[in-house]
């Protein structure tokens, strides 16, 4: 997730850069970037059809802010929880959530920064990094919990059929959630680390070291140009699945940054989202809905 911005810059000029920050009124030294149409293709999904809500989960002490939609029409769907960025909660993850349920789920995500007080308004990306690196994994791990408890008792999911993704940060996540909770029936990682750095109190384990204890079938989506996720790493994640026996499937896009499914920023590669959004769907229809 550090080396974002050099990711952002592949193929694209510098002049290019600042006027597309120009352009958003934002200083290429603001943080808030992370949420502006830098020079990517902003893709909106509407509201039309669907039913959309704004609520709070209580996890321990706290409640958890978590934005949810899902198809207007009357039943019971499939879950997926959407784990977010680094930044958080903000407007591309809450479209993400919202592309899920035109695709027949009922999907939910979450702030997982709310009790910092989130980090959208934070100066800088190191002011970014110093709240999200100071965050346990095990509390992350309790939030989700509390929303897996949540969505088994909501009237319009199927209690069962629960799945989660992520991206960047929420990917890493994403792959720590499926070691953790057995509720989970299907996974798809995006470009999450698979050798993250550990700190004691915070993480003691990466996804590579808890490959074994994965159960749900597991998708991962990188890209070979992302310079914080060597392809190695992807591929030992992949051998060390598959030597255990885990249904797993990783696809490595060629030329692809990181968060090039992220059409807010110039790391945006439209054939690699596209593929892979087609395979995230695919994955999820198959293991919850089949």
């Amino acid at each position: 997730m550090e080396d974002w911005i050099a990711n952002a810059r592949q193929d694209v000029s510098r002049r290019e850069f600042l006027v597309g920050v120009s352009a958003t009124g934002v200083s290429l030294a603001g943080f808030a970037i992370a949420a502006t149409p830098v020079a990517g293709q902003i893709i909106t999904t509407p509201t039309e059809g669907l039913a959309t809500a704004e609520a709070k989960v209580p996890a321990g002490d706290f409640q958890v802010p978590i934005y949810e939609a899902r198809p207007a029409a009357a039943g019971r769907y499939p879950v997926v929880l959407v784990l977010p960025e680094a930044w958080g909660m903000h407007e591309h993850i809450k479209d993400v959530t919202r592309r899920f349920a035109r695709e027949g789920f009922l999907s939910i995500t979450l702030e997982p920064y709310a009790r910092d007080g989130g980090v959208m308004h934070l100066p800088d990306q190191a002011s970014v990094m110093r709240v999200i690196n100071a965050v346990p994994d095990a509390r992350v791990m309790g939030d989700l919990d509390a929303i897996v408890a949540y969505a088994k008792q909501h009237a319009a999911a199927l209690p069962e059929r629960i799945g989660v993704t992520g991206f960047c940060r929420g990917g890493t996540y994403t792959l720590l959630f499926t070691t953790h909770s057995r509720e989970v029936k299907a996974a798809v990682a995006w470009y999450g680390q698979i050798k993250p750095a550990k700190t004691l109190g915070i993480r003691t384990a990466g996804p590579l070291d808890l490959a074994g204890q994965i159960t749900a079938p597991l998708l991962g989506l990188y890209g070979d140009a992302d310079q914080g996720i060597p392809v190695a790493d992807v591929r030992e994640m992949e051998a060390a699945l598959k030597a255990a026996g885990k249904t797993a499937e990783f696809v490595v896009y060629p030329g692809a940054p990181h968060a090039f499914h992220a059409d807010y920023r110039p790391s945006y590669r439209p054939e690699a989202a596209r593929d892979g959004w087609s395979r995230c769907v695919a994955w999820f229809t198959k293991y919850l809905k089949g």
